[in-house]
Order: structure tokens, then C-alpha cells, then sequence
């Protein structure tokens, strides 16, 4: 039964790495693989090569020395050419590492010639048991010979004994090195320069692909969440063609653009209706909302005198007509702001707006402490004075809706930063959850049960307080645990 579990077959690569770097690096890792393997069988080639040509040599050094197999077979040779009391290789034709080890007439001899063109004995007993073991069938073969290093040696066989001739194996294995050394610095070299030309190869042939990324980066940094969106960016036509994968990727982008831009549009007409509806029908409604708040209070003035029930259902009837205009005046509020509607703006004395919005809260509100940090001097930021006087009325009441009675309410304003002030208004109520602490400014938002509902409200109230905050440029944010809610809101500095 085979696994079900996938195997991962993919090129290890660094994951963090640029495309650009990765495609050098294993362009660069396959030419040193190419480049050892050629090195390594060219050696290898050129140490059988020059073996065999030592071999050659070996041969014919020992044919000179009467110890080779130049004439009928050694085996029924009587005797082996004789030193007339000089040895052999003291003559001419005998190079330096030249070796003869002799086992005749039951005596052991080993004889070499030194660099220096004279002949030593050979009396190292790890050398001669090597020699000594040599078979004798006129093959050449290679021995190790300790501090003499490589030699490519062959034996002879006589009535009286054995010979065996040698020859150093060290011009080999320095021209074998030689050429190593030389075919590794022209690999290097080459490894370099392809390295250095790939990387301008790959950037020259990534550049269409630089330009797609940074077409996608321009679309992301657009504020596509809201308002009417100009989707314009598009890959440039000589990067969106099918002839090639980054054409075919930068023409895929480009359709995929067209298609978000279109949903956009959609999306911004669709809102622009609805913005229109909520305006128009707010507006409608204020006049109808305004003859049922004016028949009631008619009736409840009226010298008829009518029954308990009436009077309050007519009651009833007043206060949610009142509640019911609240919440019109409030949509058409955020309907005017979402239309981008032109604030009037001038120089607000915030100081001035902050103590008698703090004082209309206090008579609102008796069963709240109301407490108030202003700095000495005052205070003014350009705005909409009508419009800010409503953030801090709605921060104010959405307190006093929302905390039990006896929380302390403290407004600060600090102008401490540096081209803003900052209207904070705190409390020491039982707090928002910190999941509904996301949603508190959008609209129809409420808090759950933790903070008293004793008062109802339009749910629209922090979210008039964001939209006129983000109008004047500025930002509004909360941070809230139990005992402790701030609000902060921050507005360009006059």
C-alpha cells in the first residue's frame, strides 16, 4: 500500500533568498559540479596516460640494465648481466629515482640513484620486505616504499634470484597536481566571471518582472477601502504580452485590475445610493417627525382634560418622536460627512468648547463626578466649532450612558505633542470587552451588558464622533480594561 503522505521534491534552496540570488546560486552550484567532474576524469585520464608512458620507460630501463625482458625469458637466463665490480647503474641512461633491488646468490641488495646522479644504498628493512614481495611475472605494478614515496616497479626472474627494476611515480603525481591546480584557478576564474555575467543577465531579464511587482506595490498602497477609487495603475503594454511568463503575469494583473477596478466602481455607486437614500430620506423625515413631536405637545397643552391613559400614550408618543429626530439628525449627519461634504473651518477655542461641554454634561449628568485638566494656557485648533462641540458631547454622554452612577469622568486636554492635541475623556467604569473594543466606532455599535443601558441611545454616536474626527485630519482611539476607559482623540494643532 503506498503512503498518502506527499513527498517534497523541491529543490533546496533557501527560501528567504531572491529569486535573482537563487538563480545565480544554482547556476553557479551546477558549473562547479561540471567543473569537478571535468577535473576529476581528466585526471584521472591524464595519471592513467603518464603511467603508461613510465611503464614504457620502466621497461626499457630495465632492458638496458640486462635485468628486462628484451631478450629470451629471464627463467633460463644462467646468470644476470655482470657489474665487472661497478654497478650498472652507475652508467648512462639512468635517471635520478632510478631503483634496483637484487636477491642473487642468497645475497639481498638494494641500490638507487639520487638526485644528485650518485648511487645509494637502499637499507630501509620496511622497503626491502616491500621489494623483496614483488611477484615476478614481468608486469609492472606500483608500491608504496615509504619515505621514497611511489614507485612503478617490475620483477624479473633468474636461476640464482629475482630483480626487480623501479622507477619514482613523483613527476606523475606532480604533473597530475600541476594540471589540478591549473584547470581549478581557470575554473574559479570561470565561475566568477559566469557568476558576474549571470547577475547582469538575470537583472536585465527580471527588470519586466521589477516593474509588475512594483505596479502591484502602487496598487496596494492605494486606499481602495473607501471613497471613489481611480484604479488606473496597469503593467506597461511591453510587460503584459503572452509571449512570456512575466507578460503572461503581467497581463493576468492587468485583467485582474480592470475586474477589481470594476467591482470598486460598483461598489462606490451602490454606496453613493444608499448615502443618497439615508440623506434624502433623513431630510424627508424631519418634517413629518416634526408635525407628530408638535401634535403631541398640542395635546398634552390642550384645556380638554383627557384620561391618564391617553396622556401618557401621548407622552410616549413625544419622547420617541424626540429620539426618533435625534436619530435622523444623526444620519443625515453621517450621510453629509460620507458625501465629503465641506466643514466649516475656522479657529476653535478648544479650551473654551471643552468647559461648557464639561458643564452641560454636569447638569445632565449629577450622578457622575465630572472633573476637568486644562493647561494654562489656552488652547485652539482650526475646525468646525459646531462640529467638535458635537465629538465632545458625544464622548460626554456616551459616559454618562454607559457608566453606573458615581464614575468619575475626567476630560484632559494636552497640547504636548508637536502639531497635535490630544482631548481625552476617561472613566472608571466597568470598561468595553476587549473584543467589542474594534467595533465600538462603527455604526449601530453597542457594548454589551458590563455597561449600563439605563439610558438608550442610537448606537450612532462614537461613529459621528470618527467621521468628524477623520474630517478634520485627525484620529480618535480607545483603550479600555475594568475601572479604566480612555478616549483620545487627536486634532491638528491651529
Amino acid at each position: 500500500m503506498s503512503s498518502s503522505r506527499p513527498r517534497d521534491t523541491r529543490w533546496r534552496t533557501p527560501a528567504r533568498w531572491p529569486l535573482r540570488a537563487r538563480l545565480i546560486a544554482e547556476q553557479v552550484v551546477l558549473l562547479s559540479l561540471v567543473c569537478v567532474i571535468i577535473g576529476v576524469v581528466t585526471g584521472f585520464a591524464l595519471r592513467d596516460f603518464l603511467v603508461q608512458r613510465l611503464d614504457q620507460q620502466l621497461t626499457q630501463t630495465a632492458g638496458r640494465a640486462g635485468f628486462g625482458p628484451g631478450r629470451d625469458d629471464p627463467m633460463f637466463m644462467a646468470d644476470p648481466p655482470s657489474r665487472s665490480g661497478e654497478h650498472v647503474l652507475n652508467g648512462p641512461g639512468f635517471g635520478p629515482g632510478t631503483l634496483v633491488f637484487e636477491t642473487l646468490g642468497g645475497t639481498v641488495e638494494a641500490n638507487r640513484v639520487d638526485t644528485a646522479g650518485t648511487l645509494e644504498t637502499i637499507a630501509d628493512q620496511a622497503t626491502l620486505t616491500t621489494l623483496s614481495s614483488v611477484p615476478a611475472d614481468g608486469r609492472p605494478r606500483t608500491v608504496e616504499l615509504g619515505a621514497l614515496g611511489g614507485y612503478r616497479v617490475v620483477s624479473a626472474q633468474f636461476r640464482t634470484g629475482t630483480v626487480v627494476t623501479g622507477l619514482p611515480l613523483s613527476e606523475v603525481s606532480s604533473t597530475v597536481l600541476r594540471m589540478g591546480l591549473i584547470l581549478g584557478g581557470v575554473a574559479l576564474g570561470g565561475l566568477i566571471t559566469v557568476g558576474l555575467a549571470g547577475a547582469l543577465i538575470i537583472r536585465r531579464t527580471l527588470e519586466p518582472l521589477e516593474r509588475v511587482a512594483a505596479t502591484a506595490g502602487r496598487v496596494a498602497e492605494l486606499p481602495l477601502h473607501e471613497g471613489e477609487v481611480a484604479l488606473a495603475e496597469r503593467v506597461p503594454a511591453a510587460d503584459a504580452t503572452p509571449d512570456t511568463e512575466v507578460g503572461q503575469v503581467g497581463l493576468a494583473l492587468n485583467r485582474m485590475l480592470g475586474h477589481v477596478g470594476e467591482a470598486l466602481s460598483a461598489r462606490h455607486a451602490s454606496e453613493t445610493r444608499v448615502r443618497q437614500f439615508v440623506a434624502d430620506a433623513s431630510h424627508e423625515l424631519r418634517t413629518p417627525l416634526a408635525a407628530i413631536r408638535g401634535y403631541a405637545e398640542l395635546t398634552r397643552r390642550s384645556r380638554e382634560v383627557v384620561s391618564p391613559e391617553i396622556a401618557h400614550a401621548m407622552g410616549r408618543v413625544e419622547s420617541e418622536a424626540v429620539r426618533m429626530t435625534s436619530l435622523v439628525e444623526d444620519l443625515l449627519l453621517l450621510a453629509r460627512l460620507d458625501a465629503g461634504r465641506p466643514l466649516e473651518l475656522g479657529e476653535v477655542d478648544l479650551s473654551r468648547l471643552v468647559v461648557d461641554s464639561v458643564s452641560d454634561a454636569r447638569i445632565a449628568g449629577r450622578e457622575h463626578d465630572w472633573r476637568l485638566a486644562l493647561p494654562p494656557e489656552a488652547v485652539t485648533v482650526r475646525g468646525d466649532a459646531d462640529r467638535v462641540r458635537q465629538v465632545l458631547a458625544n464622548l460626554l454622554s456616551n459616559a454618562r450612558a454607559h457608566t453606573p452612577p458615581g464614575t468619575t469622568v475626567t476630560t484632559v486636554l494636552n497640547p504636548g505633542r508637536a502639531g497635535w492635541v490630544d482631548l481625552v475623556v476617561a472613566d472608571d467604569g466597568p470598561g468595553i470587552p476587549e473584543a467589542l473594543q474594534p467595533e465600538v466606532f462603527e455604526r449601530f455599535a453597542r457594548g454589551d451588558s458590563s455597561r449600563s443601558r439605563a439610558a438608550g441611545s442610537t448606537g450612532l454616536g462614537l461613529s459621528i464622533v470618527a467621521a468628524v474626527v477623520s474630517a478634520h485630519g485627525g484620529s480618535v482611539r480607545v483603550d479600555s480594561r475594568p475601572g479604566a476607559t480612555r478616549f483620545t482623540v487627536s486634532l491638528p494643532a491651529s
